[in-house]
């Protein structure tokens, strides 16, 4: 796919990304589902209302009558899709830094599209294959005031909160002023939660931290569990479906311990599991002591949608899926990530035990991400075709899912280019850290070689 990625579609506002892809995007959006109405949604990003205008504008220029959900989680926009059965475009850049933004398409029955479907999207924007309609057959826009509301309303309804408010947990929360920040803290105090907050008001700068819950951006996070003697720390992304965890001693969990965590909770002998091909040691161990079954795909909510829906439609079952970054699904309550939801199925498990010792059985890992920056594609495909060759010289079990994945059965790195930012990212891990530093330094020795070959 030439327009989506792994997770939609992102770029640098007013550069690779503009007002004018927005509204073409949703044109040939429009076009391909031929609703009657189609919602759209948006984060706290400053150029949020900007894109989400277009988006409305090139919906009504074919005829579409567009739903305004306005500031809005991405699961709360998946939720409104389902409840009202029309499909969303939702403007987010989720994770990313503050300059860029996205768009996310969204189905009727509330799930992310499937690959062939976003390709027929794809086909009729770039083959310009929208018509706009007579000037008096123009779609018109309504508020919708209550999508919001409505979401933290089935969370609550889906959660064992009697469970969790028995247990009188104090939980500290990190929105990252993302769209979270206008449904969590109220979800957690409603399961009878004590919620402090850090970093809760909603505001598109993101002047407290960056979007993406990473250990570099969580610091505050931690404090505050430290300060307050919080049973577990919590941390969105910009719109809200991912949750990154800290434990009771204000120590980061890292997601793929909170994956399999959850996965060794929820999966019963003979039910799979699906996650990305960059799965941790932790999660394989964690599939084998249940006697399940674990499906790879290629790295991205996207792939393990699609791969989900097909295994539901053989009859498989999929208690818990999802990727170590935080974003997991729960294919029974929704198929969707969402942060608050994850969250809350930690929180039933902290109810009984302190996070630390959930997640015990988990450590010993050292798992570690690089990114690498690239100049222009044609640095790019110069760095991955050197690191290919390197990969071929290696005695090491090779993956080519998605970039190129080594096992050496002790431990394992993988190359790929990202789908959603102009980077080229590396991951390894392994129970000693120093194979880690090693099989990360030889990946970017031959990534670098091939920059100078360009």
């Amino acid at each position: 796919m030439e327009v989506f990625g792994s997770s939609g579609t992102r770029g640098v506002v007013n550069e690779s990304l503009t007002p004018t892809f927005a509204m073409q995007v949703a044109q040939a959006a429009g076009t391909v589902w031929d609703e009657e109405r189609v919602g759209v949604a948006r984060d706290t990003r400053v150029t949020g209302k900007m894109l989400a205008d277009a988006v409305a504008s090139g919906l009504a220029s074919i005829g579409t009558d567009v739903d305004r959900l306005g500031v809005t989680p991405t699961p709360a926009a998946q939720a409104y899709a389902e409840r009202a059965g029309v499909p969303v475009v939702i403007v987010t850049a989720s994770h990313n830094p503050p300059e860029f933004n996205g768009i996310k398409l969204v189905g009727a029955d509330g799930i992310g599209l499937a690959v062939p479907e976003l390709e027929r999207i794809e086909e009729t924007y770039l083959e310009g294959g929208s018509d706009t309609s007579p000037w008096n057959e123009v779609g018109m826009s309504r508020r919708i005031e209550t999508a919001n509301d409505d979401y933290v309303a089935e969370l609550f309804d889906a959660i064992d909160r009697e469970r969790i408010a028995e247990a009188d947990l104090t939980v500290a929360l990190d929105p990252g002023h993302g769209a979270g920040s206008l449904t969590s803290p109220e979800f957690f105090r409603a399961l009878g939660c004590e919620v402090v907050t850090v970093n809760a008001q909603p505001d598109g700068h993101f002047p407290g931290r960056n979007p993406e819950p990473i250990p570099e951006n969580l610091d505050d996070l931690g404090r505050l569990v430290r300060a307050t003697d919080a049973d577990l720390g919590i941390a969105h992304d910009g719109d809200g479906d991912r949750a990154i965890f800290f434990d009771e001693t204000g120590e980061y969990i890292e997601g793929d311990a909170t994956l399999a965590a959850l996965v060794a909770a929820e999966l019963d002998p003979g039910e799979t599991t699906v996650s990305a091909v960059n799965v941790s040691q932790r999660l394989v161990d964690a599939v084998s002591a249940a006697d399940g079954e674990l499906e790879l795909t290629p790295i991205g909510s996207t792939y393990i949608v699609s791969r989900i829906r097909e295994l539901q439609a053989e009859g498989v079952s999929i208690p818990v899926a999802g990727e170590g970054n935080g974003g997991l699904f729960f294919p029974r309550y929704r198929l969707a990530r969402d942060g608050a939801f994850t969250a809350a199925r930690f929180l039933e498990l902290v109810a009984s035990r302190r996070a630390s010792d959930i997640v015990a059985p988990y450590s010993g890992y050292h798992n570690v991400r690089v990114n690498v920056e690239y100049a222009d594609r044609t640095e790019r495909d110069a760095m991955l075709d050197a690191a290919a060759e390197w990969a071929e010289t290696v005695d090491a079990e090779r993956s080519t899912m998605d970039g190129v994945r080594l096992d050496f059965g002790d431990a394992w790195v993988l190359t790929r280019a990202s789908g959603t930012e102009p980077l080229i990212r590396l991951y390894a891990e392994a129970h000693d850290e120093e194979r880690v530093k090693e099989l990360l330094a030889e990946a970017r020795e031959a990534l670098e070689r091939g920059r100078r070959s360009d």
